[in-house]
């Protein structure tokens, strides 16, 4: 998922916690389901999506693609200690 089609793809480190800060929100909707199914093959079941508070909309679309997923069970946003607003945890089945 490079800037460009002939870059290699960038390897992201499945601890859990994805930040999209790095990312194009054009790549989301491959990346948010590629990320949440190496983290359920790896026994992570809790996952730390931070989209950042800005205006709400890169959050409205990390919700619609989990509100979509048949991995996920249930997802909030976090609380204070997590990043508030500018987090959504995730729980897997």
């Amino acid at each position: 998922m490079g800037a460009k089609d002939d870059e290699p793809p960038v390897e992201i480190p499945i601890t859990g916690e994805l930040d999209l800060h790095t990312f194009r929100p054009a790549d989301l909707g491959v990346l948010i389901p590629a990320y949440l199914e190496a983290c359920r093959a790896r026994r992570i079941t809790t996952v730390r999506i931070i989209h950042g508070k800005g205006t709400g909309t890169l959050r409205t679309t990390v919700h619609a693609l989990l509100q979509r997923s048949p991995l996920v069970h249930s997802f909030q946003l976090a609380d204070e200690t997590a990043g508030g607003w500018g987090a959504t945890l995730v729980q897997l089945k």
